[in-house]
């Protein structure tokens, strides 16, 4: 599993902009019947999906989509529509609003039950998105609730609106965050890729909701790169270049972690304990950070790294 940098969602209502979505250098491109689509548009929305799966050209990618949340009265037909209409196209699902593990296993069940009914090789992956206090408070058992599940995405929106905290644009901060003494999301971020570590899966951050100000995308990029999150949300095709880029390592990254991955293997065939990559000593944690770099890097492949 190659965890996606970017993550670029549209309403499944566009085909405009599912069109964009498709063309675009995201990682990985999400069709949403959630937020982005009014209650009355739900139903019909489900066949744009459908349509966008078998006609648009997703570039190797899994074409994916975003259901509305399992405690919805859409959620399963959202899942059982796109799927035996999709014929064999369906490749990812987001689950939004995630709370309980019973609300992931219900989800892995319905589409367990749906490849085994249409025949499907593939099995379709999942991306679960935390967006609450409760879903926060029962990330763990969350994370662990499918083998299907490939991502934990954190959703800071919906987030800060359970847990009562003043934030007027999602992912920028605000005169809040400027009184606060640290990042005010931190914990939160924290235990979603504590969660997402513990199940073996990407840990994916939230979209910045100005897709104008590409600074401070690359500022709330670099925070979440900071904390070890595998990649970002984006909400316009304009921001995938930006967080590509933060999250590719950078070239020296790469050179220094071959040079000790290099200085290792010369100190194991050489049957000596102590390694030392440009005067500094190489321990068992330097190279995992290492290890990591190089599958980062080998993700980025595409970027010349």
């Amino acid at each position: 599993m190659i965890a996606p940098r970017s993550v670029l969602i549209c309403p499944a209502t566009s085909a405009k902009m599912a069109a964009k979505a498709a063309a675009s250098a995201a990682d990985l491109a999400v069709l949403d019947l959630e937020d982005a689509v009014a209650p009355s548009e739900k139903p019909g929305a489900r066949a744009l999906v459908v349509e966008g799966f078998r006609s648009l050209d997703w570039q190797g990618r899994p074409p994916a989509w975003r259901v509305n949340a399992a405690a919805t009265m859409w959620c399963h037909r959202d899942l059982i529509e796109v799927v035996e209409g999709a014929g064999g196209r369906a490749g990812m699902v987001v689950l939004p609003k995630a709370e309980t593990a019973g609300q992931v296993a219900f989800v892995d069940i319905l589409l367990t039950q749906l490849e085994a009914a249409l025949g499907l090789a593939e099995r379709i992956g999942l991306h679960v998105q935390i967006e609450s206090a409760r879903g926060l408070a029962n990330v763990r058992e969350i994370a662990l609730a499918s083998p299907r599940i490939e991502a934990l995405v954190w959703g800071p929106g919906d987030f800060a609106a359970t847990a009562g905290m003043p934030h007027a644009v999602i992912g920028v901060p605000d005169e809040h965050d400027a009184v606060y003494p640290g990042h005010r999301f931190g914990y939160a971020m924290h235990e979603v890729l504590v969660a997402a570590r513990l199940a073996g899966v990407a840990a994916i951050d939230g979209p910045y909701a100005d897709f104008r100000d590409l600074d401070g995308l690359r500022r709330s990029c670099a925070i979440a790169r900071a904390l070890g999150y595998d990649g970002k949300w984006c909400i316009h095709p304009g921001q995938v270049e930006t967080v590509n880029e933060v999250f590719s390592p950078a070239a020296a990254e790469v050179e220094t972690a071959r040079g000790i991955m290099a200085a290792y293997a010369a100190a194991t065939a050489a049957g000596t304990g102590a390694v030392v990559h440009d005067g500094v000593m190489v321990d068992a944690a330097s190279i995992r950070m290492a290890e990591a770099t190089l599958a980062r890097a080998g993700r980025s492949g595409d970027r010349g790294l």
